[in-house]
């Protein structure tokens, strides 16, 4: 509800310098005038101990409309408003409101000065003139509120504070009317008691006139009282019409801002509900995402974060690891199963860090290659040392232990760690009809084919070709959560092995064994594998019957593969050991079967 600016008539000082008592202080203040017109800018004056008020500064030849005196006042600032005011004497109150709570401060301060400096007053101190217009004038219409009102007078935090002026108004109307009906309850009993007494004196006053004029005979017998008019203003000085119609109005100004209160608390119940329903739907949502999160959890058996991670403080323990593996291998198991019901060649594209020069410059690690004859010589080294070792029985103290064994092949493995990584060399035999050793090492070999038989690797790169038997190769391997991803870099060649007895068949062999090259050195984004692998081939050939030409039936390749390789990096021995049991006898029977295929109906290459 709006206000005026309050100001000051008088000084700026609340005390007079040279008289040492208050000056007179004006302003214009918000006035509750009734619960029809609301609030009023009126134009208050303080001085001499009194508080009056008139309707405008202009209007002050006129007259005030009323005055409290303040030697009794109680000045009491509202709770919840800070710009009201509340000024008390006896069952009159005043309610006032200021600009602001600055204003609202002065005006009390001046007060209570007058207050402490006044010598005089007395219980009964209200003067009321010409304020009877705030009563009669609620036969001039109804509103709730009047456009001088509240500002924030639709918020329902003002109209509770607009309730509780109606309360204290309603309070007071009600001990008025209470008095006026007391004042009336005596003098019917006064009535009562003088209407017996005329009648116990009927018989000893004939006449037709008491002394006191009370009653009175007609010419026919009968008797009537006779009643003294009445005051303008009732019983005690009360004008009940007055009042009536003051109770009326204050009690349908209550009902009416009970109305606005409860539109209030009924849309904000609306908002509130709606509020509700949209934090319910997104409850219901976030239910959904986390049960489907947690299915999805369960199928992958994923773990979020770093620390889940392939470790010596992963959070994930050995069996959960595990498991983790076994479950990225089934995967893959069923993507490959898919592929293998159309064979498609996997042409993979070489992300842009992975990319390499095929002509250029190289440098292998000084123990291995610096030039072309070194590399000769290290090439001629791994054969030898793989002919000669590789090939040897199981037996003996070697302690080869045999860990897989499915009809033609078998997988043997020792166990052998350093600083708690695994390093168990692995060997496997295996006969496989219909190929000679020439064929497997051709496919084992060429890095054309690479992709069609080889599902393991995620991205691989020639990065320099260094004969026409020889090749630096660096590839990638799919990762299998959460064992972190590993590449490698490998010398790949191959070579046919003479036969130093005519009775013993030729071999070729393919090995693999790492080096180092400044084109591809070691990244971040995956651990860096080290790999000793070799192929070694022998082709046993059945005459014929008769002058029937060789054919595949007549050929058996007899293969031994052996593995040296260090993971790198941190993962449980017993994951490494399992992965190694369950993954070698499958890539064995994978190649074999692709080599058997691809050779299937062609000439043979011995």
């Amino acid at each position: 509800m709006s206000e005026k600016s309050s100001n000051s008539s008088g000084s700026d000082e609340d005390v007079d310098p040279e008289s040492g008592h208050p000056v007179e202080l004006g302003g214009v203040l918000s006035k509750w005038t009734n619960y029809i017109h609301g609030w009023q800018d009126r134009w208050v004056v303080l001085k001499n101990n009194t508080l009056s008020y008139y309707k405008s500064e202009d209007e002050r030849e006129y007259g005030c409309r009323g005055s409290l005196c303040l030697s009794k006042a109680i000045i009491t600032p509202h709770e919840f408003d800070e710009c009201r005011i509340d000024i008390s004497v006896n069952d009159s109150v005043w309610y006032l409101r200021a600009e602001d709570p600055k204003h609202r401060l002065r005006w009390i301060d001046s007060i209570e000065l007058h207050k402490v400096e006044s010598g005089y007053g007395s219980e009964s101190s209200l003067r009321r003139h010409g304020s009877m217009l705030s009563l009669t004038s609620a036969a001039s219409g109804f509103s709730a509120t009047s456009t001088s009102s509240f500002k924030k007078g639709h918020s329902l935090r003002e109209k509770l504070a607009e309730m509780e002026t109606f309360r204290d108004i309603l309070c007071r109307q009600v001990d008025t009317l209470q008095k006026y009906f007391d004042g009336c309850a005596d003098g019917v009993s006064k009535d009562e008691f003088q209407r017996d007494k005329v009648e116990e004196d009927e018989d000893d006053f004939p006449t037709s006139t008491r002394p006191n004029g009370d009653c009175l005979h007609n010419n026919n017998g009968s008797k009537e009282k006779l009643f003294l008019p009445a005051s303008p203003k009732g019983m005690n000085g009360i004008d009940f019409k007055g009042e009536a119609i003051t109770f009326k109005a204050t009690t349908a100004g209550i009902l009416s801002t009970l109305s606005h209160c409860i539109e209030l608390m009924v849309k904000r119940e609306d908002s509130w509900q709606k509020r509700l329903d949209k934090e319910l739907e997104k409850r219901r949502r976030v239910e959904d995402a986390y049960k489907s999160a947690l299915s999805e959890l369960k199928k992958k058996s994923h773990y979020g974060g770093p620390d889940y991670e392939e470790g010596p403080n992963s959070l994930i323990n050995e069996e959960e690891f595990f498991d983790a593996v076994e479950a990225a291998l089934d995967r893959q198991d069923k993507i490959e199963e898919q592929s293998e019901k159309v064979r498609i060649p996997r042409l993979t594209p070489v992300p842009p860090g992975d990319a390499y020069s095929v002509i250029g410059t190289h440098r292998f690690a000084k123990q291995v290659l610096t030039h072309t004859d070194q590399l000769n010589m290290t090439v001629e080294d791994v054969v030898q040392n793989h002919m000669t070792y590789s090939l040897q029985d199981m037996g003996g103290d070697a302690n080869w232990q045999l860990v897989v064994e499915e009809g033609e092949m078998k997988v043997y493995r020792r166990e052998v760690e350093e600083n708690g990584i695994v390093l168990d060399p692995l060997k496997a035999t295996h006969a496989v009809k219909g190929v000679t050793g020439h064929e497997l090492c051709h496919y084992f070999w060429d890095t054309d084919v690479r992709n069609d038989w080889e599902t393991t690797i995620e991205n691989f790169n020639v990065v320099e070709t260094l004969s026409d038997n020889a090749v630096i190769v660096y590839q990638t391997h799919k990762r299998v959560w959460p064992a972190s991803q590993r590449d490698v870099l490998y010398l790949s060649a191959i070579r046919k092995i003479l036969a130093t007895n005519e009775n013993d068949p030729d071999t070729w062999l393919v090995c693999n064994f790492s080096v180092d090259h400044d084109n591809a050195q070691p990244t971040n984004r995956c651990i860096r594998a080290k790999i000793n692998v070799a192929m070694i081939c022998q082709t046993l050939v059945s005459p014929p019957e008769g002058n029937k030409e060789i054919s595949r039936d007549n050929v058996l390749c007899k293969i031994t593969y052996v593995a040296n390789v260090n993971p790198g990096g941190w993962a449980p021995a017993s994951v490494l050991r399992a992965v190694a049991k369950r993954e070698y006898p499958k890539f064995l029977k994978r190649f074999t079967g692709y080599v058997q295929e691809k050779t299937s109906g062609k000439p043979i290459l011995f």
